[in-house]
């Protein structure tokens, strides 16, 4: 795997709700902490009190006794159809992307780079999270475990 994760990682699984009630829950930053493994939740910053392209928002991540925030930006928030955000200081774009199926929803969860990881970042991956390539593999699970709880949470198991 390339060290900038050059091509991208996605996820996806067949989940039976809607597109629009999968979307509420995804775009719910607040709340991201009962779906992701390594992100705690989030919150609004400025006047922005919910997903819509251009508002930003703090998230909170830990691993293990690691704990950091990240400021991200809402490059995509169209209800039903994708969310997704840029994560600055590693230069990642997170998405999700909902398709309306006769069983319900495909969700697909996919991160790839929008420009190069700073070299602070790298920095961090390698001290901190094990290395860039264990931390990849780290991160493709935790989108396959993020869509299994998103599916928990919305068939109400």
């Amino acid at each position: 795997m390339a060290d900038d994760n050059a091509q991208g990682d996605s996820v996806s699984l067949q989940i039976s709700a809607s597109p629009d009630e999968l979307y509420d829950i995804v775009s719910d930053i607040t709340k991201m902490g009962r779906l992701s493994p390594e992100c705690t939740g989030g919150r609004w910053l400025g006047n922005a009190s919910g997903p819509k392209a251009g508002a930003t928002f703090v998230g909170f991540n830990k691993r293990g006794w690691a704990r950091w925030a990240t400021l991200n930006k809402v490059v995509a928030a169209e209800r039903g159809k994708e969310f997704a955000f840029h994560t600055t200081a590693n230069g990642t774009k997170w998405s999700y992307q909902f398709e309306a199926s006769e069983d319900g929803t495909l969700v697909t969860e996919s991160r790839a780079p929008f420009k190069p990881k700073p070299g602070a970042a790298k920095l961090v991956t390698n001290l901190f999270l094990g290395g860039s390539e264990s931390h990849d593999v780290e991160m493709i699970e935790g989108m396959a475990k993020t869509l299994e709880r998103l599916k928990a949470i919305a068939e109400g198991a």
